[in-house]
């Protein structure tokens, strides 16, 4: 077995289909199918069902993939390290980022990653909970996670600042006079939440059960730019960080008494090279301090 096959496994599997695969890898659609089929040949499995939407790993084929994409993962990072200089860093880091948090710092800090290592590939993945997080850690596929803290964050976490949350509130609501509102204010407001394992929705209930309300949920969301452009429509309010707040909603958005804030930190994968050392510097460097925002909104 070797690197490429599998590569060329992880791209069908993604694709759903061999000419896709060979398309996204930029090769002879026959040299992927050659190299699936032997593979399949040396494992003795079936990697890969044909189904009517395309093809789909089989359960040996899952497990199988798992792995497969952790020894990827963990070849691009020594050819990196093997390449790193002082001038010049080739190579993938994988990010990951949970949902809300650092919308506005962290592509700040990964333009000027770039800048410093342009020949640098950075994935960047946006995930909604911090257990899907930990799963991902736990599978050796992330080379930096930027997450809220929580009870469970390890002890060599790194504290980038605070993100504090604002209410979203529609065009010609009565609060948008107010300068900050109180959450008991908004007692009789339909809620647009945000998928019951988020972190974001655990922010926000807490805040309305630490000022005993019990939310009206009118609809659920996936993406703080969705729930800030229903709440600017009238059909509910919300809660998110300022920094997701998307450019052009910001006359709707008001900071909230009691306050509500959340420390954001950044985890980094145990010998950590150039490349996540330098995005840690460059996150550091990014301003956290909410103040900053509403006074550039008002």
């Amino acid at each position: 077995m070797s690197l490429r096959q599998y590569e060329y496994a992880l791209a069908v599997a993604e694709e759903g289909s061999v000419t896709a695969a060979a398309e996204l890898l930029h090769v002879a659609q026959p040299s992927v199918s050659q190299q699936i089929l032997a593979l399949e040949r040396e494992l003795g499995v079936r990697l890969f069902a044909r189904t009517p939407t395309g093809l789909v790993p089989t359960v040996v084929g899952r497990a199988f993939l798992r792995e497969a994409e952790v020894a990827v993962t963990a070849s691009r990072r020594a050819r990196a390290t093997a390449r790193a200089g002082a001038d010049e860093l080739v190579g993938e880091l994988v990010v990951a980022v949970q949902l809300g948090f650092g919308t506005r710092q962290l592509p700040g800090a990964l333009g000027a990653l770039r800048r410093r290592f342009p020949r640098l590939e950075v994935t960047v993945f946006e995930e909604p909970s911090s257990a899907e997080l930990e799963r991902l850690g736990r599978r050796g596929v992330l080379d930096l996670a930027l997450m809220a803290a929580c009870e469970q964050s390890p002890a060599d976490a790194h504290h980038l600042g605070d993100e504090e949350f604002v209410v979203v509130l529609g065009a010609g609501h009565r609060q948008l006079a107010a300068d900050r509102v109180e959450l008991r204010e908004l007692e009789q407001e339909p809620w647009i939440r945000f998928d019951r394992d988020s972190a974001l929705d655990g922010v926000l209930l807490a805040a309305l059960r630490d000022n005993k309300l019990s939310p009206t949920t009118v609809a659920r969301v996936s993406q703080t730019a969705t729930a800030v452009r229903w709440a600017a429509h009238g059909l509910g309010v919300t809660l998110v960080p300022a920094s997701a707040v998307p450019p052009g909603h910001e006359h709707l958005v008001r900071p909230v008494f009691p306050v509500v804030s959340q420390p954001v930190i950044a985890v980094v994968r145990q010998g950590a090279g150039p490349a996540e050392t330098a995005l840690l510097e460059l996150l550091r460097q990014e301003t956290w301090c909410e103040s900053a925002f509403f006074s550039s909104v008002s």
